[in-house]
């Protein structure tokens, strides 16, 4: 299962080192991205099984394709390059776009409606903490000025704000946290993360492997403390505390007990993949 399918890169990989028997259930929320990558894998579109829908939604997916387990996952949890360059999708501060982020233009609430339904302190609060901005009180004091004299409609507009209310220094944009966060309050990111960690022990087979990519620290330390709670015994799949499990018996077992992180020559040829940490983890049998 490619949770994060995008535009099919990671399964385009996967079918071509894998045997011709290999099906894959390609899962994602974008369905422009979901279209592109049918296009994309139609030469193996006889073992491809897409589908549109959140990873968080792990069980539900696979019961409804009939799959008990599956032998692998993968999620990558940054968002695709066709998301931050395609025009309208209100991703990137490079351009004029509406203030829209979200990943389904189908469905939810966007960036800029959310903002008029606001308030200054939910708006900080959820800048310190998906976004880890030190700035966050100053940054929503600002934003929500505005937004009592008009709605602030356009990435740019709310980009050259925060630029214009903080000093500048160090190497990435004043704006950046801030984006950061409003991208993963609107498309729910951090539930959706949690929502799977708790599933997605019982849809691996036997020896299935599960491979996440994170980008930023609160992704990655979600991630590293339930794979050692799985390995330790004390979560079980539904995320309740128990007591650990015989030492004879482990369920899950850490293949990566330190993240894999990029090369200087990858960050080099990729520079979007700087900061990723890869952990995998394997399923080891037992009762779950």
């Amino acid at each position: 299962m490619d949770g994060t399918l995008g535009t099919g890169g990671h399964t385009l990989a996967i079918f071509q080192h894998s045997p011709v028997t290999t099906q894959v259930i390609g899962i994602d929320r974008d369905p422009e991205g979901l279209a592109l990558a049918r296009e994309r894998l139609k030469p193996f579109s006889n073992r491809l099984h897409p589908v549109h829908g959140k990873f968080g939604d792990l069980r539900k997916i696979l019961s409804n394709l009939g799959v008990r387990a599956v032998d692998g996952i993968l999620l990558d949890l940054g968002f695709s390059s066709f998301q931050i360059e395609n025009p309208g999708r209100g991703f990137s501060f490079q351009r004029d776009d509406p203030l829209d982020m979200r990943m389904d233009q189908t469905q939810g609430v966007s960036a800029r409606e959310w903002l008029t339904r606001t308030n200054e302190k939910e708006l900080a609060g959820v800048l310190k903490e998906y976004g880890e901005e030190r700035w966050a009180r100053h940054i929503a004091g600002k934003i929500m000025a505005i937004q009592a004299k008009r709605p602030v409609k356009t990435t740019r507009e709310l980009a050259n704000l925060i630029s214009g209310s903080i000093p500048r220094g160090g190497r990435i944009h004043p704006a950046t946290r801030t984006f950061q966060a409003l991208r993963i309050l609107i498309n729910e990111e951090m539930n959706q993360l949690k929502a799977f960690l708790e599933q997605f022990l019982e849809a691996l087979a036997d020896g299935g492997r599960v491979c996440l990519i994170a980008y930023h620290s609160l992704e990655d330390r979600l991630i590293k403390q339930a794979f050692l709670k799985l390995e330790r015994g004390t979560m079980d799949p539904l995320g309740l505390a128990k007591p650990s499990r015989p030492e004879d018996q482990p369920v899950f077992k850490r293949v990566t007990p330190k993240p894999i992180v990029p090369s200087q020559k990858e960050i080099e040829e990729n520079p979007r993949s700087r900061g990723a940490k890869l952990r995998i983890g394997e399923r080891m049998g037992g009762l779950v």
